[in-house]
């Protein structure tokens, strides 16, 4: 419904140029196009912005509306045509809520000239526009784009600025087009700026020419809305591509799922799910095959990367484990170590490949420190890391020289694209010591052992009763079970450790048992609590209430000490609504025009994917300690790293995890929310996980009959990978 010209008209006494115009609807959504007048408030992250559209005097519809969404950099002086509905706010009045928008360019000469002085173009100011618009009248953005020698004939303009304003008119003339064009397909602001971003002016060519080959390289865009573009740009249902989409499509998921590849029997399923023709699954496979977009093994139908990881794994462990080491073990004499210890830190001296494994408080971090200390007695050079940064900083702290994460460690190099340490390049260290090593995934394992040299022991130190890696396959459990190297397993807790109600309970937890809380009234190191709670909002107070006295009772800040967990994204206790909670209660925004998304100063945030560029990495905790010119400035572990608008997507905020997404992560205190919404996922490890994150303090918060699930499932992950099977024919 369109507003009445009294709710608006008289609101803004600016007088508009351009006329914009209701030309039309797109699935019950309206069209409006217009000329923007002003950009009365951007939230700091980009994502959310109030504009000023306007209309003409003498127009139907009143002098000037008032639009809000997602609008990227959009900026005064240009012309839209915006797709949306008409909402109605309480304080603000008729607003345009945006869905989609274009930049379109305008077509009069004062809109010209609003356009081309705006501030958009480089190099051209208001004066100058106008001096443009007079020579070359309604012609002049054509003569700027195709004519650019003639800009010339203008006062103030040389060959080099002449040059440059057509290359910057042309390309704004190719946005414009081509958000247009994916617009038009359905697609929101957000995916479209992604897809211009990757693509550029080949965009549209790329999106006819195969949507669902898009969808896979396109965050954003799955095989539903890959379908939406199809069925727009006349793809029939029966069309390999479709069905080709199809496969990659579930390819992907079960990669997600930590499968390294798919079987052609779930492929089938799968397609069938999809409601794509399943009949044609050999000839779409063959055909990925010849584009080396899979690579297929018996059954087994793998993303090429994934199949080429698995056999580098497979190879190098098992070259490792048979290489005869040429010195003979050194005794060592710490008699404060175990037996089992001992064993330990003899193994690395002797072999080449170790695995060392066990829970909380049997002495990992002792044994580590003694296996570094012996190869340094021998002036061996020795390399520490983890998958995680936090992993690494421990490390570090329990060996007593400096640990790096796995990407610092291999170099990543901007400018190729890749790891400076490879095979062609190895480490150059004798001692290669991973942390945290039940971590990794088969893709970090391949990159990390293709650097390892001949010549080196490498020592993997991980729990495996935690959940498996985030990424595909589960390399270390597979090394574990193919008995193909020496694995030490530390079973006795310390009795320093046992003093721990956390680690108690962690080890009650791998029995099937539920975790003992710490008696009421008393306080010690690694205390553990349980706050019952069966309804959802009930919970949430419950969980307030908890932080806010954890910083009382404990001296703990909510927001830098204490790490919420919780098992999934959506749902009333997901981390999506919990977020938004905490982030209102301990980081209140003091913008009246916040968005419940919008990041402010304070705020903790995660980084959701590798970036080797900024050198941050999946599951990285920073603080969001500015925010200037749409750029917000997020600290990690004191570094500081910028993310303009459009690399937002990266960050979530992080009030509130998955447990998934703290692995390798302490905390000194934790609150784990468990509820019966979250069953499918309540398992013994990843309450072992979850509470084994935490060193001084545990709060569960929850239904009781969960972490009742939760304790006494112990469910396995399986994982469709062929690494063990490999390992033991290679052993054999």
């Amino acid at each position: 419904m369109f507003p009445k010209k009294s709710q608006q008209r008289g609101f803004w006494n600016t007088r508009l140029i351009d006329s914009p115009t209701i030309v039309g609807s797109q699935a019950s959504e309206e069209v409006l196009e217009g000329l923007v007048e002003d950009v009365l408030f951007r939230s700091d992250d980009g994502r959310f912005s109030v504009i000023r559209l306007g209309t003409d005097e003498s127009a139907e519809l009143s002098p000037s509306h008032t639009a809000v969404g997602d609008l990227g950099q959009i900026a005064p002086g240009e012309n839209v045509r915006l797709v949306g509905r008409w909402t109605q706010h309480a304080v603000y009045g008729a607003r345009f809520r945006v869905t989609s928008f274009t930049p379109t360019i305008p077509s009069t000469e004062q809109g010209m000239i609003r356009y081309l002085g705006s501030g958009l173009i480089p190099g051209i100011g208001p004066a100058l526009a106008a001096r443009l618009v007079e020579r070359f009248g309604p012609e002049t953005l054509d003569v700027i784009a195709t004519q650019s020698g003639r800009l010339r004939e203008v006062s103030g303009i040389g060959k080099q600025r002449g040059e440059s304003i057509a290359k910057a008119v042309r390309q704004r003339r190719v946005e414009a087009e081509t958000m247009s064009f994916l617009h038009a397909l359905g697609m929101g602001p957000a995916t479209a700026r992604e897809i211009v971003r990757k693509y550029g002016a080949d965009a549209p060519r790329i999106v006819r020419d195969d949507p669902y080959i898009v969808a896979e390289q396109i965050r954003g865009i799955g095989f539903r809305t890959a379908d939406r573009i199809a069925e727009a740009l006349g793809i029939a249902g029966d069309d390999i591509r479709r069905v080709q989409g199809g496969v990659l499509h579930l390819i992907g998921k079960a990669v997600d799922d930590g499968h390294v590849f798919a079987t052609r029997d779930q492929l089938h399923d799968g397609l069938e799910q999809l409601d794509v023709p399943s009949d044609a699954l050999e000839e779409a496979l063959q055909q990925l095959r010849g584009r080396e977009l899979v690579t297929i093994e018996d059954e087994a139908v793998y993303p090429p990367l994934l199949h080429r990881a698995e056999f580098l794994v497979a190879n190098t462990l098992s070259a490792l484990a048979n290489r005869p080491k040429a010195k003979q073990p050194v005794k060592t004499h710490d008699h404060t170590l175990s037996d089992t210890q001992r064993s330990a830190v003899e193994a690395s001296l002797a072999t080449h490949l170790m695995v060392l494994t066990g829970g909380p408080g049997t002495g990992k971090t002792t044994t580590v420190r003694a296996i570094v200390q012996a190869h340094a007695a021998l002036e061996r050079r020795v390399a520490l890391c983890a998958p995680t940064g936090r992993a690494a900083k421990r490390l570090s702290e329990a060996a007593g020289i400096e640990a790096k994460t796995i990407h610092r460690l291999l170099e990543w190099n901007p400018a190729t694209g890749h790891f400076n340490r490879n095979q062609r390049l190895p480490l150059e260290a004798e001692l290669i010591l991973v942390d945290e090593a039940s971590m990794l995934d088969i893709r970090l394992a391949s990159q990390l052992l293709a650097a390892v040299p001949q010549n080196a022991t490498l020592a993997l130190v991980g729990d495996i009763d935690q959940l498996p890696p985030v990424g595909p396959g589960q390399p270390l459990r597979d090394l574990i079970a193919s008995q193909i190297c020496t694995t030490i397993r530390l079973h006795e807790v310390f009795r320093q450790a046992q003093q721990s109600a956390i680690v108690r309970g962690a080890h009650a937890v791998l029995e099937g048992r539920l975790p003992e809380p710490t008696p009421t009234g008393t306080k010690g190191d690694g205390d553990l609590f349980v706050i019952p709670a069966t309804d959802p909002e009930t919970i949430t107070e419950r969980l307030v209430q908890a932080l806010r006295r954890m910083s009382a009772a404990y001296g703990f800040d909510p927001l830098a000490d204490v790490q919420v967990m919780t098992p999934m994204r959506r749902g009333p206790l997901g981390t999506i609504k919990l977020n938004e909670v905490l982030q209102e209660t301990f980081n209140p925004s003091p913008q009246q025009n916040a968005t419940p998304t919008s990041f402010r100063r304070g705020d903790k945030v995660m980084q959701l994917r590798n970036d080797y560029d900024k050198e941050v990495y999946n599951g990285d905790l920073g603080e969001v300690i500015r925010i200037e010119g749409g750029v917000t400035f997020v600290r990690f572990d004191g570094r500081e790293v910028q993310y303009k608008a459009d690399e937002l997507d990266a960050i979530s905020l992080a009030y509130a995890c998955t447990v998934h997404k703290v692995q390798g992560s302490e905390f000194p205190a934790a609150v784990i929310v468990l509820h019966n919404a979250h069953f499918m996922l309540l398992n013994r490890a990843l309450l072992y996980t979850a509470l084994t994150r935490a060193k001084k303090l545990v709060v569960l918060v929850g239904d009781p009959r969960a972490m009742a699930r939760a304790s006494g499932n112990a469910l396995s992950y399986k994982t469709n990978s062929k690494l063990l099977d490999r390992l033991r024919s290679l052993a054999g």
